[in-house]
C-alpha cells in the first residue's frame, strides 16, 4: 500500500496519497475538493485536502477523533465554509443542490427529548421538496411509508423518537435521508455503536442506495465494516494519508500513520488483527476518545 509521504502512483486505477482521487461510477465526479484546509476559529481541522468522490461509490472515511471526518462531511455539505481551496459537489458549489445531499449527524447532536414521532421525523426529509409551508401529498406519504420499510421501521411509526433504541434511532435517520432522495449521502457515524443484525441491515441499505448510482460517503471507527462492507476508503488525519480501495484499512503501515502510532499487532488473532488505541486522540470538540477496534474478526 502506498501512504501520502511520496509520490501519488495509480492503485488499480485509483490515484492514492495526496492528490487522491477516487474512482466510481462514471461521468462527472459527485464531489471535487481541491486544496481545501477548514477549521473552527484558530484551529485546523482539514490541511490541503485534494480529494475526488465518484459517483455511486461506497466510501468509508476512517481516523482518529479530531482527524477531521466529520469537518470533511460539514465542508462537502456547505455546512462549514472552508479557509481555502474549492469544493463542487454535483457540478456546483456547495450548497447549490441541497436538496440532492442528505446530510446525518452523529446521534449525539440530536434532541432525543423533542415530541416528534419517528413518522414526523422521517416526513423532515421531504420537507425541502414540499415547502416549509405546504401540507405533504399522498406522494410524499408514500415516500415516507417506503422509506421506514426499507429500514424496517414501520412497526414503530407512531413511536416518539426518544422512546427508541439507540440502533432504532439510527434507521430512523437513515429513512429520513433515504426518503428525501438524494443522490449524495452524508453520513457520520452511521453504524458504529449499534448491535451486529444493526449494523448488516443498515449496510444492506447504503450498498442498496450506491448501486442505484447513489454516492455514500460514511464516517465510522468500525475498521472492519469499513475493510468488508464498504467499496473504498479515505484514510484522513487532518490530511489525506491514502484513499483507494477499501482494503488498504488492512494495511498496517498506514494505520499507524493514520493513527499516529498507536497500533497493536496482537499474535494469534485471525487475518493478523489489529488493535487500534485511539485513547490518546481527541474529538473535533476537544473531547476525550477511549476505544479499542479489532480487525480482522
Amino acid at each position: 500500500m502506498i501512504g501520502a509521504s511520496g509520490p501519488a502512483p495509480a492503485f488499480g486505477g485509483v490515484t492514492v496519497g495526496d492528490g487522491a482521487v477516487i474512482a466510481a461510477g462514471s461521468g462527472r465526479p459527485a464531489v471535487r475538493m481541491q486544496g481545501v484546509t477548514a477549521g473552527y476559529g484558530a484551529r485546523i481541522a482539514l490541511e490541503a485536502v485534494d480529494l475526488e468522490i465518484g459517483a455511486g461509490s461506497l466510501l468509508a472515511v476512517i481516523g482518529p477523533n479530531g482527524a477531521g471526518k466529520s469537518t470533511l462531511l460539514k465542508v462537502i455539505g456547505g455546512l462549514l465554509e472552508p479557509r481555502s481551496g474549492t469544493v463542487e459537489v454535483l457540478g456546483g458549489p456547495p450548497g447549490a443542490e441541497a436538496r440532492r445531499v442528505a446530510y446525518v449527524p452523529q446521534a449525539e447532536a440530536v434532541d432525543w427529548q423533542f415530541p416528534v414521532t419517528v413518522e414526523e421525523v422521517v416526513m423532515m426529509g421531504r420537507i425541502p421538496r414540499i415547502g416549509i409551508l405546504r401540507r405533504p401529498a399522498a406522494a410524499d406519504h408514500a415516500a415516507v411509508a417506503d422509506a421506514l420499510a426499507t429500514v424496517n421501521m414501520t412497526e414503530a411509526s407512531r413511536r416518539q423518537i426518544g422512546a427508541l433504541s439507540g440502533g432504532q434511532r439510527r434507521r430512523v435517520f437513515l429513512a429520513r435521508a433515504i426518503a428525501s432522495d438524494p443522490d449524495v449521502y452524508l453520513l457520520d457515524e452511521p453504524v458504529t455503536g449499534v448491535d451486529a443484525t444493526t449494523q448488516e441491515d443498515l449496510m444492506d441499505v447504503l450498498e442498496a442506495e450506491a448501486r442505484q448510482g447513489k454516492t455514500v460517503v460514511a464516517t465510522t471507527h468500525d475498521l472492519a465494516c469499513a475493510a468488508h462492507r464498504f467499496q473504498q476508503a479515505v484514510l484522513i488525519n487532518r490530511r489525506i494519508v491514502a484513499a483507494g480501495p477499501a482494503n488498504l484499512i488492512l494495511d498496517q503501515r498506514l494505520l499507524a500513520e493514520t493513527y499516529g502510532g498507536h497500533v497493536l499487532v496482537v499474535p494469534g488473532l485471525p487475518n493478523g488483527s489489529v488493535l487500534l488505541d485511539d485513547a490518546h486522540h481527541h474529538d473535533e470538540s476537544g473531547g476525550e476518545s477511549h476505544f479499542h477496534e479489532e480487525l480482522g474478526r
